[in-house]
């Protein structure tokens, strides 16, 4: 076999076998454009269901309750409706007092130093925030639960703290003339 005779069959087996190699590539291309299209719409699909998820979690009633609570924050700085805030962890803050009729007390922030006391209830319904815990290596006071006054059940007290020396329990919240005391802290 010559030289000569043998290039055109090496030539041809090359072209067949990047003819091959270029089949099977726009294969792959195809299926990668399929699964690409099925992603974007996966992810579309994904998009509009958070949205809708998102929508649905605003208070329906909200711009109700801001209409009912502006007179009475234009005449004493407080909404008459509103539950309080957290006490910020580790900071032993209190937990802010549920708003002037109806509204939960914010639960008091954990700390090594004294636990912040759960906010008070509404002065109608709402529930005292619970007492923050007690932290650190050297026991400190759970804080005590927030107090109720009509319709609402005080809130319990923040745990101790455990390390070398025990803290004591927050004390729970009492209860409003028709709701429950708070239990006290454990440990």
């Amino acid at each position: 076999m010559s030289f000569v005779t043998a290039t055109p069959r090496a030539s041809t087996a090359i072209a067949t076998l990047f003819s091959e190699y270029g089949r099977a590539y726009q294969q792959l291309s195809a299926q990668v454009s399929v699964f690409h299209d099925q992603f974007v719409l996966a992810l579309n699909a994904a998009a509009g269901s958070r949205a809708v998820a998102e929508g649905a979690n605003v208070n329906p009633l909200q711009a109700l309750l801001d209409l009912v609570n502006a007179p009475t924050i234009a005449l004493v700085g407080r909404p008459p409706i509103g539950n309080g805030a957290n006490g910020a962890p580790e900071t032993g803050a209190k937990g802010g007092n549920g708003e002037i009729l109806i509204g939960n007390g914010g639960a008091g922030g954990s700390g090594t130093g004294n636990s912040g006391h759960g906010g008070d209830g509404g002065l109608l319904f709402g529930d005292g925030g619970a007492g923050g815990d007690g932290l650190g290596n050297t026991g400190t006071a759970g804080g005590q639960g927030g107090r109720a006054f009509l319709f609402g059940n005080g809130g319990g007290g923040g745990n101790a703290g455990l390390g070398i020396t025990k803290g004591r329990v927050g004390a729970g919240g009492t209860g409003g003339l028709l709701g429950l005391n708070g239990l006290d802290g454990l440990l």
